[in-house]
């Protein structure tokens, strides 16, 4: 058994299951009547309202003792002190100075004064793009090209935040397939499009395919010299961006203790603050701080994000849920669900610990969804009497951004309803009920609230993986996959059949290249 298993409060949550796997949450409620005020929690703008849960004080008392068996809180203070806490790449993790305001130190310099200066080069190029007085002239239309977290992350900001959009339109491509490029550029002009390429190392394939065959698509309209003023790129490998032909006041750097997939706050945002205005952008950096804080100083009973962790922890290791579900009740958190399953998959999806211990437990669940009342007519019938437990948070925001949204009562109505029907079931319909689920409420999705809600899930996922003992900030199955692509690739423009590989590969790559 690892450490973890055999600790006192792993063992103390095991026979306390025993008696939760028998409860009934609609007895619970019964039972006491302040259970809504007794498990839930508020910060600012945003409720987590967790009561719905197979859950009791005691519950909660349990899971904080094995978060702070686990250290918890003094993993938390290594990532915000700039501790090397991914040692795989022995590099710091400081997402959260890139929206902080005190100095952080990394191999003993402060980080801020760079986070400043990047700051300060974002809002110049933004008033200049924005305001037409940029050199290259006046920009209708952004196109930014990445894929993973130089995707994700500014996608989802720039959707979510769209009614706030008054500057350029900003069109995202991720994908390899030619299709999906062609699609973004055949509306556009040459002449009036800024193209933005964003990979931290400046070497993913998919970004660069896409980079170069936009970059000769300007050439053909505007001529090659012109065309390097339609282009920036941020990265943390500056001399690839320029040997590829961005120019230096057009490369935005950022650094290595900055993660791919919590590289939304840095520069990688960039194509977002375009959209909604570098003031909006810093007001999304100041929610995330304000998270940022409740979640360094909160006390675990009280702390929203390790709350969240811990009913992960709690389903997870002992129900036995593997899947759990993303339903955000508003169109405009459409990409949420996308970028959760990199955040949380990307991050939990290991089998082994920081120490290289394999694991006797299971880490991360699988994370999906899709928008609410969409997915209430194409999923929701599995939630609800499915023969295995799924969990789910739902997500919404009590005002509509829109001035007179007629809509929002109905989409709202649905929100309590489906928590509600979660939890009671029909018995008499084959609806067990007991369904747990975690409702979050938005004031309103405005920039601040949205860094909350992004900051709040970062920080979930930091503290599974610190009870769970693994290293949250990289990937290696990522890399594994990007390796043997590389070998792949000159198989298929060969000559002769594929025999480097197993033989179904091989079989594979010989159909696709007798019939292409």
């Amino acid at each position: 058994m690892s450490t973890l298993t055999q600790s006192r409060a792993w063992q103390a949550l095991k026979a306390h299951h025993q008696t939760m796997a028998r409860a009934s949450m609609a007895q619970l409620f019964a039972a006491d009547q302040r259970r809504f005020d007794n498990f839930s929690l508020q910060l600012g703008d945003l409720l987590l309202d967790y009561s719905k849960n197979l859950l009791t004080a005691e519950t909660v008392k349990l899971l904080a003792s094995l978060a702070r068996e686990r250290d918890v809180g003094g993993q938390a203070q290594r990532m915000f002190d700039g501790g090397k806490i991914n040692i795989s790449e022995n590099r710091a993790v400081l997402h959260t100075a890139l929206r902080g305001d005190q100095p952080v130190s990394v191999d003993g310099a402060d980080v801020m004064p760079q986070v400043r200066a990047s700051l300060k080069r974002m809002r110049d190029f933004c008033d200049g793009v924005r305001g037409g007085t940029i050199d290259g002239g006046r920009f209708s239309d952004i196109i930014s090209i990445g894929i993973g977290g130089s995707h994700l992350g500014p996608a989802l900001v720039t959707q979510a935040l769209a009614p706030y959009a008054d500057g350029p339109r900003v069109h995202f491509v991720s994908e390899v397939d030619g299709a999906a490029l062609q699609r973004a550029l055949e509306p556009l002009k040459p002449a009036t499009t800024l193209v933005i390429v964003i990979s931290k190392t400046f070497t993913t394939g998919e970004t660069l395919a896409n980079a170069r065959t936009v970059r000769e698509w300007l050439g053909r309209s505007v001529g090659n010299d012109t065309a390097g003023k339609h282009l920036s790129a941020v990265t943390a490998n500056t001399r690839l961006a320029l040997e590829f032909g961005v120019a230096g006041e057009r490369v935005f750097p950022f650094w290595d203790w900055v993660g791919g997939r919590y590289s939304l706050w840095s520069a990688v945002g960039l194509p977002a603050a375009l959209a909604i205005g570098m003031d909006r952008f810093e007001d999304l950096l100041h929610g995330a701080h304000e998270m940022d804080e409740h979640f360094r100083t909160a006390p675990f009973e009280k702390n929203m994000p390790v709350i969240l962790a811990l009913l992960g922890v709690w389903y997870n290791n002992f129900f036995g849920a593997a899947s759990h579900v993303i339903l955000p009740y508003d169109e405009s958190l459409a990409l949420l669900p996308a970028w959760l399953q990199q955040l949380d998959m990307e991050s939990s999806g290991k089998r082994v610990t920081r120490d290289g211990e394999p694991v006797d437990y299971d880490t991360g669940a699988v994370i999906w969804g899709a928008p609410g009342t969409g997915a209430q007519h194409s999923f929701f019938q599995l939630l609800h009497q499915g023969t295995r437990v799924i969990t789910a948070d739902f997500i919404a925001a009590c005002q509509s951004q829109l001035a007179n949204d007629r809509h929002h009562s109905l989409l709202m109505a649905s929100f309590f309803a489906q928590t509600a029907a979660l939890m009671h079931g029909a018995p008499d319909r084959g609806f067990p009920g007991n369904r747990p689920s975690n409702s979050i409420l938005l004031k309103k999705l405005t920039p601040h609230a949205l860094g909350m809600l992004l900051a709040f899930y970062e920080h979930k996922v930091f503290v599974q993986n610190a009870i769970w003992g693994v290293n949250a900030f990289d990937q290696p199955g990522v890399e594994l996959g990007k390796q043997l692509a590389s070998r792949i690739l000159p198989e298929l423009d060969g000559k002769g059949p594929a025999g480097s590989f197993d033989a179904s590969t091989n079989g594979l790559i010989g159909f696709y290249k007798s019939n292409r």
